[in-house]
């Protein structure tokens, strides 16, 4: 089942919500080791570039995700009003903080007006640059906003799991198996 219904994810949105998460893993934790690399560390050009090159794969992805979530129906939320309320707010924070990383990352990484090598396959011009104090300005909200959607993902996990193991919900088997059938309460 590779669409979304009213009451299943598709195999297309599990696949770009998983690959998204092991991005947004991978890029925090190479972020945060990479600030800690000296000049004259072998990963001190190489690790920046890795995580750029990912960033904006993430960015073109999160672009199709988005789409692909406005044309496919979403399966209707479990547990109660304020809870779906909740579970709403909660993923709309999730890509708007999403967003805010990635931009603050290509505004950073294009402030001296160089464009950015994706694995060297080809590559994403500087369109916005040389603004004052560009880089260091995206740097902090490149970072306290990383590390904002670092702490809603917890929290998002960590409600995913309640549902599981406290309200025995299917809400973490849907998005795990695209041809799960509904538990029968």
């Amino acid at each position: 089942m590779w669409r979304n219904t009213r009451t299943r994810w598709g195999a297309v949105s599990i696949l770009f919500h998983w690959l998204s998460a092991l991005a947004i893993i991978g890029l925090f934790i190479l972020g945060w080791w990479m600030t800690g690399l000296g000049y004259y560390d072998s990963w001190y050009n190489f690790g920046p570039w890795v995580h750029r090159s990912i960033g904006i794969l993430l960015l073109l992805g999160t672009f199709a995700r988005i789409i692909w979530r406005l044309l496919q129906p979403t399966p209707a939320g479990e547990g109660s009003r304020l809870e779906k309320l909740a579970a709403h707010l909660g993923h709309i924070a999730l890509y708007v903080i999403l967003l805010i990383v990635m931009c603050s990352g290509y505004l950073i990484s294009t402030a001296s007006g160089r464009s950015i090598s994706v694995f060297g396959w080809f590559d994403v011009p500087a369109l916005v640059y040389g603004l004052p104090n560009q880089a260091s300005i995206a740097g902090d909200i490149h970072w306290y906003s990383a590390l904002a959607l670092v702490i809603l993902a917890a929290g998002h996990a960590l409600a995913a799991f309640k549902h599981h193991w406290i309200n025995k919900r299917d809400t973490l088997i849907r998005m795990i198996n695209p041809v799960h059938r509904p538990r029968k309460i």
